[in-house]
């Protein structure tokens, strides 16, 4: 695992991504104190499989929606919409903000085009999956969101 804490919020259990090994894939979770929280750390997680997520800046913004109240095949939406994001905007993304509610997700990604040589992307992420995943509220408040993705 390659835990990485994020910023933490008064009285909540600190967010946080990480990585689980899966066969030849690779599984990403994110862990935050709500859904939404989470879901921006799984997100990291994913940033994380193809380049280091701090060296990525935030220099353009993309919304992006995800219908759906259903949280599990929502994380695999919203991940998936940014696999396509990256794949087709030969971009990526390094920081999220994101609501989770009744009619689906709303988010805006901000990141910057690839720099294969400040980058380094390590692999291609074909998409998100339903292996693997899981969106629970765990014990002290943590809500854990994870999945695996395609390599």
């Amino acid at each position: 695992m390659n835990p990485r804490p994020a910023p933490s919020h008064p009285g909540l259990p600190a967010a946080r991504w990480e990585h689980f090994e899966h066969g030849a894939d690779i599984g990403v979770r994110g862990i935050g104190p709500t859904p939404a929280s989470a879901f921006e750390q799984a997100a990291l997680a994913l940033t994380a499989v193809i380049t280091d997520p701090a060296d990525v800046e935030a220099r353009e913004s993309i919304a992006i929606r995800c219908d759906g109240a259903d949280l599990e095949p929502l994380l695999v939406d919203w991940l998936n919409a940014l696999v396509y994001e990256t794949a087709t905007r030969k971009i990526l993304f390094g920081k999220f903000q994101l609501s989770i509610g009744e009619d689906g997700l709303r988010a805006t990604a901000w990141g910057e085009p690839v720099d294969v040589a400040r980058h380094q992307p390590a692999v291609e992420v074909k998409g998100a999956t339903y292996t693997m995943l899981r969106v629970t509220e765990e014990p002290a408040g943590r809500w854990l969101a994870q999945c695996v993705v395609d390599v």
